[in-house]
């Protein structure tokens, strides 16, 4: 990332308002510092992040408030590992991690994929995913094909909401100001967000919640002029006009039932619709020099991208017979995206329309089961699953090409079966083994392996290791992209392979307490190796005229060492977290290519401390 955004926060207003039937009991935050982290991602159950087999990562509610993250972006732009990277084309923001761009890593919501411009699941725009209902966010680094499947290749992000309340009336008003950079203004700089949470507990058995929230960031300048701006007396074009970081505007609404009998059975169900308005601006101005009365008419050609976005999820899990564990959900999902050109007159602020059509717009279901606890066994567990996913869109991007080829619909399904199994013969070592047959309506059956192992080694060191494979089946773009005008050429390619990846990593940690259990001090030390071959690239395949298609050909491999410290003490936290890795990309695209490892160190640290009589936490944090 060329830039980073230092934020100062600046709440104005945030507060929860309760109504309940029994009195507030005041919790004891040590006894509560002490309480394991329950898990969910890769899970045959909810349990502790010490009785996985995975390594995960988990960033809880706390954690959020303290970043005063407001999407996902705002997290993980703070994660070792990862970064987020802004596209100035249209606003958007992926994240990369281990060096793979974001269609390497599954981003999930309650375990279901989100849908985005290239698929379900992976290069999502991250700043599009609010966080105004999150419990906790599950991170696990490594290949997780088995669990969920395709794109899986460098590791899976997994968003778990909140469900229910402790109180029989929440209202929860909040709003926030940000600077970015150094710029902020109440009307035209910096970021605005306001929201507004109602959520009201029925019964002991049903929940319901309805929440409304508007992120308004106004752009990042840095040495550009902004909207109006055009080089005056003089009328010389210097490129200053417009922003570094496109303005946008996102509006979200979500609401939520829930149905928890307590015993056998439990349901919800969710909607969202999410709308965001992102505003393009030319650098160029025409003038419009009129040499009759000396004056200036100034002009340029913006632009504005719309993306709405419709998302339902109904999941149903409970017992069978008292002991066979199911979960099931289905989930619709719809992308519309819209793009308008426009002539804009700078002095009277007038447009006139010049074009506007839909592209890149997408429908899917998707639906995934589990079932597992077949035998009543301490010492093994066994799961099997499914998931099919269907999933039907255009892919024009923004050439001004032939109407029907930028609304030809493309159809594209998946439908996988899985099963693993966990081994724990004694309390010193689990496995998991895994196998997932995938299948899809345009390529060869793939089969997909892992092995992963925990092991409690004495001094109550714990070692995991994680291996395992997973592909990349290529996405809506690579497979059907048609960009063709006088300008471009630009073609898909529908005869690619799955690019295939596969990865080792290994885990090495252990939490070390004072007597009294007011020092915790909890170091994890992580090594990976990382490669993904017949990885997708765009080649020329013609130097007169100039046209592109995509092809397999690189391959791509990583491997690193991280160190992360946790620390804490009485009121006090810190963490310290620092990444070495290297990268080697074979570019058979390129005629002249070294394929050296090249190195980066990457750190991470923050630190808060709570003053208990004025219940509030300061916190500062840096990468």
């Amino acid at each position: 990332m060329k830039y980073l955004l230092p934020t100062l926060l600046l709440t104005l207003l945030t507060g929860s308002f309760y109504a309940q039937e029994t009195n507030e009991k005041k919790k004891d935050s040590l006894k509560q510092n002490q309480l394991e982290e329950v898990v969910l991602t890769g899970q045959y159950n909810p349990q502790s992040v010490n009785k996985s087999v995975f390594e995960v990562e988990v960033l809880t509610q706390e954690d959020i408030k303290l970043l005063a993250g407001n999407n996902l972006a705002d997290v993980l732009t703070q994660t070792l590992n990862m970064n987020v990277v802004p596209q100035a084309g249209e606003g958007r923001s992926g994240i990369e991690q281990f060096g793979f761009s974001s269609g390497y890593v599954k981003i999930l919501v309650d375990n279901i994929p989100i849908v985005g411009d290239e698929g379900f699941g992976n290069a999502i725009d991250v700043t599009q995913i609010n966080l105004d209902d999150i419990q906790q966010i599950e991170i696990i680094e490594g290949s997780m094909g088995v669990q969920y499947g395709a794109d899986a290749v460098t590791g899976v992000v997994n968003i778990i909401t909140k469900k229910s309340s402790d109180h029989r009336w929440q209202i929860t008003p909040y709003v926030q100001e940000e600077t970015v950079g150094n710029e902020y203004g109440w009307f035209d700089e910096g970021r605005h967000i306001q929201s507004l949470k109602i959520g009201h507990n029925f019964s002991n058995k049903w929940y319901a919640q309805a929440l409304y929230t508007r992120n308004d960031f106004k752009g990042f300048l840095n040495f550009l002029k902004g909207k109006n701006y055009y080089n005056q007396p003089e009328p010389v074009n210097d490129s200053l006009r417009g922003y570094e970081w496109l303005p946008k505007e996102q509006n979200t609404f979500k609401g939520l039932v829930n149905f928890n009998n307590q015993k056998h059975f439990r349901a919800f169900y969710k909607f969202e619709y999410f709308t965001e308005e992102t505003l393009g601006f030319a650098n160029l101005v025409r003038f419009n020099k009129n040499s009759a009365t000396q004056t200036l008419n100034p002009t340029a050609n913006d632009e504005i991208f719309r993306s709405e976005r419709f998302y339902h999820h109904l999941n149903v899990s409970g017992k069978i017979d008292l002991q066979v564990n199911y979960n099931i959900s289905a989930s619709y999902q719809e992308q519309l995206k819209n793009y308008e050109q426009f002539t804009y007159y700078l002095n009277t602020g007038e447009k006139e329309q010049l074009d506007k059509y839909d592209y890149n717009t997408r429908n899917g279901f998707f639906s995934r089961g589990t079932f597992s606890n077949f035998f009543n066994s301490k010492k093994s567990n066994f799961e099997v699953g499914y998931e099919a996913q269907l999933d039907e869109g255009t892919q024009s991007g923004l050439a001004l090409q032939d109407i029907s080829q930028r609304n030809k619909k493309n159809t594209y399904n998946t439908y996988s079966a899985f099963a693993s199994s966990e081994i724990r013969p004694n309390s010193t070592f689990s496995f998991r083994p895994g196998f997932r047959l995938m299948m899809s309506s345009r390529f060869n059956p793939e089969y997909v392996a892992s092995l992963s192992t925990k092991i409690n080694l004495p001094k109550n060191y714990q070692l995991r290791i994680i291996a395992g494979t997973a592909p990349k089946l290529p996405d809506f773009e690579q497979l059907f992209t048609y960009m063709v005008d006088s300008n471009h050429n630009v073609q898909g390619n529908e005869n690619l392979n799955p690019e295939n990846g596969k990865s080792v990593f290994l885990h090495l940690k252990k939490t070390f307490w004072s007597k009294d259990y007011e020092l915790k001090y909890r170091p994890k030390l992580s090594a990976w190796y990382l490669d993904v071959d017949d990885k997708i690239d765009l080649i020329v395949v013609s130097n007169s005229p100039l046209a592109y298609r995509y092809e397999n050909i690189d391959l791509h491999r990583t491997w690193g060492l991280s160190l992360r410290n946790n620390l804490s003490y009485k009121n006090f936290r810190t963490n310290l977290g620092i990444s070495f890795s290297g990268q080697s990309q074979i570019l058979n695209a390129s005629e002249n290519y070294n394929d050296d490892y090249l190195y980066a160190v990457q750190v991470n640290t923050n630190v808060s401390y709570t003053v208990d009589k004025w219940n509030t936490t300061f916190s500062g944090f840096f990468k």
